[in-house]
């Protein structure tokens, strides 16, 4: 088993402004230690020019009171230099063992272009 070390993708819908009616995705990453517990990928080419690539390992990981309030919000988790998406989570308690799925292509934190700011209408 190789050990896994890196950040988790929280992401959450919050309106911003407040009261204004536009709802934002809002990520947050938080670093964890775990576990590869499975290392398995797939290459989908069901009649596309570029095939998709997929992994299905697992990943275990302690949880903490963090993990344990906002595993609802658990979108993706950055490991071997990419992000991937969590296809499923199963609570294990203590530990949440993480399905990886597909390359993610969604908000993460820090992303190039990315100043952390959402855009104002006015």
């Amino acid at each position: 088993m190789s050990l896994f070390y890196g950040p988790i993708g929280f992401v959450t819908t919050v309106e911003d402004p407040v009261g204004s009616g536009i709802w934002v995705e809002n990520p947050v990453e938080k670093n964890y230690r775990g576990e590869v517990s499975r290392f398995t990928r797939r290459i989908d080419s069901n009649q596309q020019v570029n095939p998709n690539l997929n992994i299905s390992n697992s990943i275990s990981i302690v949880a903490d009171p963090f993990l344990n309030e906002n595993a609802y919000a658990i979108r993706y988790i950055k490991w071997l230099g990419s992000y991937w998406e969590i296809s499923s989570i199963d609570v294990q308690f203590p530990r949440i063992i993480l399905s990886l799925g597909g390359v993610y292509n969604g908000p993460t934190v820090g992303a190039t272009g990315d100043t952390g700011e959402h855009p104002r209408f006015s």
